[in-house]
């Protein structure tokens, strides 16, 4: 097994404080927090997954309806 020897003062500061508020040790507290916040990553990453999905079937389904210059400008150039 793979162990983290973390020096940075302000992360053991953070991992008591929260450990505190829990009632757990330090370990539970930061592995509670890591767990929390990697759920809620891969939430995002799959609900993103799923937005660009529904875009690649919409224009999946719109192909060769593009609008063209003609349908945008009148004869003189304008926006119609």
């Amino acid at each position: 097994m793979t162990t983290m020897n973390i020096k940075d003062p302000r992360v053991h500061e953070l991992a008591r404080e929260l450990a505190a508020i829990r009632g757990s040790s330090a370990t539970a507290a930061v592995r509670q927090a890591l767990e929390e916040t990697l759920g809620r990553e891969r939430r995002e990453g799959a609900r993103l997954a799923d937005a660009v999905g529904e875009l690649q079937e919409r224009a999946s389904k719109t192909m060769g309806e593009w609008i063209d210059e003609a349908s945008l400008y009148d004869e003189v150039g304008l926006p119609k």
